[in-house]
């Protein structure tokens, strides 16, 4: 199968992706609390699948979904060092939203299904074109 994304949708996809994150964690009291708890990690994971497909736009899908989740669970395992440096970067609201604040397991499950969402739209669409 030839793939090649359409870099221009990728990008507005990442950006609605991002709107949707930040969303969810201002209007995090009208959402249920499981929902609430996970969906933002989720959407951070889907933004990475969908911002490595921007970049690797001619990658097949699953070759571009075990690398988000090799970064997604990266950055999960990086939380587990705590030096002043990384955590002053983490201090701040951009380092805190990419870096993480702290290790949990459960944020592992979050990034494979928000990646999981994104291979599967992928999967759809790419049928249906």
């Amino acid at each position: 199968m030839d793939y090649k994304r359409n870099r221009l949708l990728y990008a507005v996809l990442t950006i609605t992706v991002i709107i949707l994150g930040l969303a969810s964690r201002k209007f995090a009291y009208a959402l249920p609390t499981l929902l609430n708890d996970y969906l933002g990690d989720a959407l951070w994971a889907l933004m990475i699948f969908i911002g490595f497909g921007f970049l690797f736009h001619k990658m097949e899908t699953k070759k571009v979904a075990l690398l988000s989740l090799l970064f997604c669970y990266g950055i999960e395992m990086s939380q587990l060092y705590h030096a002043e440096w990384i955590d002053n970067i983490r201090a701040t609201t951009l380092g805190g939203l990419v870096l993480g604040y702290g290790f949990l397991w459960s944020d592992l499950l979050a990034y494979t299904i928000g990646v999981g969402v994104g291979m599967l739209c992928e999967f759809v669409f790419q049928k249906r074109l």
